[in-house]
């Protein structure tokens, strides 16, 4: 739907054209011809501040465009107003892209503000990946402590498909092998095969650890 991608896109600048054209209009004849020109121009406007461009955003990261998400996003002047589904998925992004640059505490502060908006359909959608990347944060930050709640929480909130709990299963696989807890390394070890990931990483995390895993005690 590129004509969809395209109003988003402009959506403020064809905003403020009708407002310019309904602003002429009512001068040269009177406020009613104007009034559909206004409805127009304050619907694209107030549309633009309230939702955003997530829909650009998103088409960019599913491309694999980083650099081309990163200016839509620094392209919201004003996140404060977003709805707050909306705000919650900015930060979400925003984190994501601090993760790709490995800014780990500028990605740290964007989930946590993504997980402090809470409650809505969008916001319980990225609950649990939001807490999933928290996780893996705080393991490479050596937290483990942290990192083994943060990936408890995201596999209760669900996370939404087979390499997101693949990836969560993994982590606490490492966690308990750190911990020497082998019988349930072992356990989420095979909990994470059991989605049949097909990311090259997770696969190559497998491989890695299935390697020795099987000459753990336990």
């Amino acid at each position: 739907m590129k004509w969809l991608n395209v109003l988003i896109k402009y959506r403020l600048w064809i905003g403020i054209v009708f407002l310019a054209l309904a602003i002429f209009t009512n001068i040269q004849t009177s406020f009613w011809p104007s009034f559909v020109l206004y409805l127009i121009a304050v619907v694209a406007i107030v549309g633009h501040f309230l939702f955003g461009p997530m829909r650009l955003i998103q088409s960019y990261m599913e491309e694999g465009d980083m650099e081309g998400a990163k200016k839509v996003v620094n392209a919201i002047w004003f996140p404060a107003i977003l709805i707050k589904p909306v705000r919650s998925v900015y930060y979400t992004i925003k984190g994501n892209l601090d993760m790709v640059d490995q800014n780990f505490d500028g990605a740290e502060k964007n989930m946590r503000k993504s997980l402090a908006l809470g409650g809505g359909a969008l916001t319980k959608q990225a609950e649990g990946p939001n807490k999933l990347q928290l996780g893996m944060l705080m393991m490479q930050k050596g937290d483990i402590k942290q990192a083994e709640s943060f990936i408890r929480q995201a596999i209760r909130a669900g996370l939404p498909d087979n390499e997101n709990n693949a990836a969560a299963y993994l982590q606490l696989c490492s966690i308990m092998m750190n911990k020497r807890e082998f019988r349930a390394a072992k356990d989420y070890f095979k909990k994470a095969k059991g989605f049949k990931p097909t990311t090259p990483q997770i696969v190559d995390q497998i491989k890695q650890i299935e390697k020795y895993i099987t000459r753990m005690p336990g």
